[in-house]
């Protein structure tokens, strides 16, 4: 499966979806807060499912502030992350996908793109959690460019891109 992930549209639609148009065939696509209201907008325009969580910048009402999804055998926990205080340490963020016993965190809110295997506490896999930010397409910070991510999932291997626009 091929998901589209996007964070921190904050109304800029036009940007947004040049971003997934750039992303290609996708099977369903993540947008992790803030301007929660942008993914019902640009999911009238694609034919996938789109799952949304809200961000500090979304009124609490909009919608969840975090959310699990299975894909292919994999948990994806999806969520902005300010509640983990994420600009400062992915701690909270790593110990609450523990919780959720997730193989994939998907979060926005720093607006700078990246991401990470780690290893989960007793695994006998190594590198067998991904905590990955696909940045921002309105407000690049950190000296990073417009971006977005895509996630392939095949047979529970999980191969994490990020792209500019």
């Amino acid at each position: 499966m091929r998901i589209g992930l996007l964070s921190d549209t904050h109304g800029i639609l036009d940007l947004a979806l040049k971003a997934v148009q750039a992303m290609g065939s996708i099977d369903l696509l993540i947008h992790c807060g803030d301007h929660y209201r942008d993914a019902s907008k640009i999911s009238a325009t694609i034919n996938v499912p789109v799952h949304a969580v809200v961000g500090n910048c979304d009124p609490r009402m909009d919608g969840p502030a975090e959310k699990l999804l299975e894909v292919e055998g994999v948990i994806i926990y999806i969520t902005h992350g300010h509640r983990f205080n994420v600009k400062v340490s992915l701690y909270g963020l790593y110990n609450r996908s523990l919780e959720l016993n997730a193989g994939v965190v998907v979060y926005g809110h720093t607006h700078i793109p990246g991401y990470g295997f780690t290893r989960s506490p007793g695994s006998p896999d190594k590198d067998d959690l991904l905590i990955i930010n696909p940045g921002s397409i309105s407000d690049p910070r950190g000296g990073s460019k417009f971006s977005y991510g895509i996630l392939d999932i095949h047979g529970g291997v999980i191969t994490p891109e990020i792209h500019y626009i």
